[in-house]
Parts: C-alpha cells; structure tokens; sequence
C-alpha cells in the first residue's frame, strides 16, 4: 500500500497513534525514524533504513506445490515483480565493503487484486526484538560532537541486550557478499499461510541465491570500490535473470513467532520451495521510490502477519512517516 502524499498529515498521526496505542505505547514511530536518520547524521530525501539501494524488475512464478500452503492469487500463476535491493541504515553515503549491515531485498509481487510485499534481510535474525528495544539501538550509535558514537554506551547496551548482537555476529561470521545475488535473505518475521481448504500452517520465509553464496575475501574487497553493487548487478543482468527459490521454512512446535531476534534452525527442518524469483532488469530509482515497501497492509486471503510481534506491527507507522519526510525533502 502507498501512502497519498496528499492530506497525509492527519491519517499519518492517526496511523502512528493506533500503532502505538497496540503496542503499549512501547515507542512511538516518529521517534525511531528521527533516532534512525540521526544515527547517519540526518541526511535529506533518503530512507530511515535502506538509503543506499538499486531498483529492479522481474517476475515470480510459483511452484507446484504453493496452493497446497497458500490461497493467494499471487502464488497461483507468474506475477510482475518490482523490488529493490539495498544496503542497511539511513546512510546513503555507505560503502557497499561494510561487513556488519544487512543488504536488504524488498519485493512487490502485483496482481489485478492487488500487491503483496515482502522485505526480507541477509541475515534470519533483526536487531531488536520490541519497538522500544530498536529506538534504544539507534539512539546509543547517534554520533556525538566529535561525530562518532559513545563506544562505551554501546558496549553496555550490548551486554545489557545481548539479544541485539545475534545480527551483527551472524553478518561477522561471513565474508562480505559479492553481489546483491549472491546472498540468502530471510522474512524474520512469522506467517500463517492458509490454503484453500482453509489448513494453515506457520512459516518463515527464505530466498535461495540460484548463484549460490557469492563472498569476497579481505583481498577481494580491497580491489573494490565503495560502490560496486550497481554495477555489478548491471553486468550480472546483462547476461540473464538473476533468479532465487522463495522458499516457506515450516515451523514446529516450540518456535517462538513474537520475537524477530529468534532464530528458527534450519537443520533437519521440512521446507517447501513457493516459486521463483526472476530479476530481469534494473528499473530507475523513481519506480521504487514513489512509495514504500509496506509488507504489513493489506494482505491477500491466504497469508496473514504475526500478531503477537510488535515489530512487525510498528513497520507500517514507521514507513509511513521515513516516507512523509522523504517526500518532504528533509
């Protein structure tokens, strides 16, 4: 869903209220996007998280086997896609060598009845498992007058919330990716899929790299500019799609669904391959930036969010207002 850019003062400040009413006005929205952009000092027309980024284009084809999970017209024949790739953090300025920050990959699937979006991170685990948590994580790494963070301050979050390091060690334990398609990402979030026979079952979601796990040595990333994942994606385009496995990772019994800084393992677990994903073209920047990936509204019959994560839930107010200061220029 977009937000009109028209009149959307008051429905934003009535979305931001509920949303933080539901959370037991846990933080509101305004206050993690402004503790977000100020963490890379402020900088204008960019997004709170995902500034740096590359728009593109294909086509999901759903496997055989979806409509046994999902009623959603989306997994029931090949739909256009238009997603973006992108680089963690409001900085837009940020080299694509950085080891600990998430690439991102945000996807809007279209069908006549409507989008359905998924964003999803090279990592299975987020860095804060309540609203509250994430302002507390951004506000420590705020720089300070000599325009770096109090390393102290975030040490002591650190250990005070050892639940927001499981990203950053996950992203240390492996090399820098290559290419924005040659990385796994994963939906932290939870998802009831219902079929038509009205069986749910709850997943996690997954991309499979076709390419397999493109890393980079410390040799490799000293050859590299700050900013090579565009162009490397340009070239990788130019020969055929980049395609990955969308993939519904089952849970079981005793998987936490509330708390996005748990990790489901993966080992010995049953999965089932939803379809395929074809990125096909870079799409100019306008075409993503227009509106936002919001994967919480309006989701079709047949897949439904969590509802007992607030993480989840804040995405919707918190995007809305990244996008209204966007669109403002600031």
């Amino acid at each position: 869903m977009s937000f009109a850019l028209i009149g959307r003062g008051s429905a934003l400040a009535v979305t931001c209220l509920l949303a933080t009413s539901a959370l037991g006005q846990d933080a509101e929205p305004q206050a993690i996007v402004d503790a977000q952009f100020a963490t890379a000092g402020n900088q204008k027309g960019v997004r709170a998280s995902g500034a740096k980024g590359v728009c593109v284009k294909g086509t999901f084809t759903p496997s055989t086997e979806a409509p046994s999970l999902t009623k959603a017209p989306h997994f029931a024949k090949t739909v256009p896609v238009t997603a973006r790739f992108s680089m963690g953090g409001s900085n837009a300025k940020i080299s694509d060598k950085a080891k600990p920050v998430t690439r991102g990959f945000a996807m809007r699937l279209s069908d006549t009845t409507g989008d359905l979006v998924f964003v999803i991170i090279s990592a299975p685990v987020f860095s804060a498992k309540t609203p509250k948590q994430l302002l507390d994580f951004a506000t420590v790494r705020i720089p300070g007058p000599d325009g770096k963070p109090d390393a102290d301050k975030i040490k002591a979050f650190a250990a005070a919330n050892p639940e927001t390091t499981k990203q950053s060690a996950w992203l240390n334990a492996r090399p820098v990716p290559a290419s924005y398609a040659g990385v796994d990402y994963w939906g932290v979030h939870a998802y009831t899929l219902t079929n038509a026979k009205g069986d749910n079952t709850v997943v996690k979601l997954k991309t499979v790299a076709t390419a397999g796990q493109l890393g980079l040595s410390d040799e490799d990333l000293k050859a590299k500019p700050d900013s090579f994942y565009a162009d490397e994606l340009k070239e990788r385009l130019a020969k055929g799609p980049a395609s990955f496995d969308l993939v519904a990772i089952l849970s079981e019994a005793g998987d936490p669904t509330g708390d996005p800084t748990a990790m489901w393992p993966e080992e010995n677990r049953k999965s089932v391959k939803l379809g395929t994903l074809a990125i096909t073209a870079l799409e100019p920047n306008a075409t993503c930036d227009a509106n936002t990936f919001d994967p919480v509204v309006d989701l079709p019959a047949g897949i439904a969010g969590p509802t007992d994560d607030p993480m989840f839930a804040v995405r919707s107010p918190a995007y809305a207002v990244s996008l209204s200061r966007r669109a403002a220029g600031q």
